[in-house]
């Protein structure tokens, strides 16, 4: 008997070891930052961060989400309850619904698809999306002014036309440009009929290469450098996740990429009027604070990042042969 006791007290004791420690199941990333020793008495917001897949544009997103709120005054203030899904869309609504269930008082979905999941999942939860370029395409918002359902957040629809002014400054020989994204992200299709209504507005020619996945990209890009005087990426996900072998395909050939996003011009892009994701993720924070301190979603309509930075890599222009006069650089955010 005296033995039975014994192993029904060591059973409980490996059971309540076991339910305690972190795990990580269907491939999904978890980490809590903020928690408080006894979650039963914590005060604080409890704020879930959905990010897709890793990747350096998202991961700045979510850092300079934490630093903005920090910055405000909200560091003892929030628990942040981060997830990855580990490039598996099937784990953001996973995710999502675990946010819902354990009824955070915030969600914060990166990119656009975890933003239209987290919609599907709550009706009662706040949203305050970041990085959905493109919230009336993507069916988030109605309208960019009016947010009558639980979501707003901050867009980072790019200067499209700016980038292509940027490109006939920089590189003025240019006359056929190459697109590639995967036109199954809404984001990257509402980008690129931007470039196209410019170029057929000014008299540019375009080739066209879609990708699915990014196992693709390397073929797409032969395709296109024999054909194109310089290649215009979105920001698009699925680009990202391998521009450092669009880059050096493409400086092989000659030819310059423009981009969307500081991040795919540290991997190698040559220049951009894009989108610096510190300033994007510090605007996502401010927001996120006034609708935690009382704020409606209704009170807050979905925002455009309020900054953008011409961004240069000078070690691809200087691979590429082009020379910027000096008054001219200090214009740009270098990067190398």
């Amino acid at each position: 008997m005296k033995k039975l006791v014994a192993i029904l007290m060591l059973s409980a004791i490996l059971t309540v070891f076991a339910t305690g420690c972190g795990t990580k199941a269907n491939g999904i990333s978890e980490t809590q930052a903020d928690s408080t020793e006894d979650a039963g008495k914590s005060e604080k917001f409890r704020i879930g961060i959905v990010q897709a897949q890793n990747h350096p544009s998202l991961d700045e997103i979510r850092e300079y989400i934490i630093v903005g709120l920090e910055e405000l005054g909200m560091k003892d203030k929030v628990e942040i309850i981060y997830k990855d899904a580990q490039s598996d869309p099937s784990n953001v609504n996973t995710i999502i619904n675990q946010f819902v269930g354990e009824k955070v008082d915030m969600i914060i979905p990166i990119a656009t698809g975890a933003a239209q999941t987290a919609l599907a999942a709550t009706k009662d939860i706040p949203i305050v999306f970041a990085a959905a370029s493109y919230p009336v395409e993507a069916g988030l918002v109605k309208d960019m002014n009016i947010t009558d359902q639980n979501i707003t957040g901050v867009s980072d629809a790019i200067g499209v036309e700016e980038i292509f002014k940027l490109s006939q400054e920089l590189t003025p020989d240019v006359k056929t440009y190459g697109f590639i994204y995967n036109p199954g992200e809404v984001n990257s299709v509402s980008s690129i009929q931007r470039a196209e209504d410019y170029c057929n507005a000014n008299g540019m020619k375009y080739i066209e290469a879609n990708i699915a996945n990014s196992g693709e990209l390397l073929q797409a890009a032969q395709s296109l450098t024999s054909k194109v005087d310089a290649i215009f990426v979105p920001n698009d996900n699925t680009v990202a996740l391998a521009m450092p072998m669009l880059s050096q395909e493409a400086i092989n050939a000659g030819i310059p990429v423009y981009t969307g996003a500081d991040s795919l011009i540290k991997d190698g892009g040559f220049a951009t009027v894009g989108i610096d994701y510190k300033v994007l993720g510090r605007q996502v924070a401010a927001m996120a604070a006034r609708i935690l301190g009382g704020e409606t979603i209704t009170e807050n309509p979905v925002e455009v990042i309020n900054k953008y930075s011409n961004m240069i890599n000078i070690t691809t222009a200087k691979s590429l042969g082009i020379e910027i006069d000096k008054e001219r650089l200090d214009e740009f955010q270098i990067f190398e």
